[in-house]
């Protein structure tokens, strides 16, 4: 894994840096101008949570990584949707004092090179919580596999979100991660 010098993991306002994340996510996730709009409305609402943390990955003063998270409720949208998923799986206690990782991209270009792993420790490390959740697409994706290294296992699949015909993976890890060139 190739490490990157020129790249600087800080605190960022997510309000702030809000658009210009979601310009990192709509290169990294394949989003369309249309589904940028409506997250950058989430993002925002997301910006005011208690407990939110928010972290960028900066080359040159431009964004090229970001993730963020916020200790997880059972009231927000998101837990509402994967709740009868982990309770069926006898989970249902994941939703409690819990780390939510919300979302986490790098650009493709700089992918494979350790900035997620440093963006997701970094994230969880700070949050002050036992454990971490959150949900990637339920696919053998590079994702994945970056989470599967760092200590998550899958607590739930198969699990469909309004308004995407992607299923997803709900995983799971004690914190702290695991370091994944271990």
């Amino acid at each position: 894994m190739e490490q990157l010098t020129e790249v600087t993991v800080q605190p960022i306002d997510l309000a702030a840096w809000a658009p210009y994340a979601l310009e990192v996510q709509a290169v990294a996730f394949g989003l369309s101008a249309e589904e940028v709009a409506v997250r950058l409305h989430i993002v925002g609402r997301h910006a005011l949570q208690p407990g939110v943390l928010a972290l960028g990955a900066l080359a040159g003063g431009r964004l090229v990584g970001f993730g963020y998270g916020m200790p997880n409720q059972r009231t927000h949208w998101w837990s509402t949707v994967i709740e009868p998923h982990l309770e069926a799986r006898g989970y249902g206690d994941w939703l409690d004092d819990v780390f939510a990782v919300t979302e986490l991209h790098v650009l493709p270009e700089y992918q494979g090179r350790g900035l997620g792993t440093s963006l997701i420790r970094s994230l969880c490390r700070r949050s002050g919580q036992p454990r971490s959740i959150l949900s990637a697409i339920d696919a053998e994706t590079p994702a994945r596999r970056l989470y599967r290294a760092l200590g998550y296992r899958d607590l739930a699949r198969a699990v469909r979100f309004p308004a995407t015909d992607r299923p997803y993976a709900v995983m799971g890890a004690d914190l702290p991660l695991r370091d994944p060139d271990r």
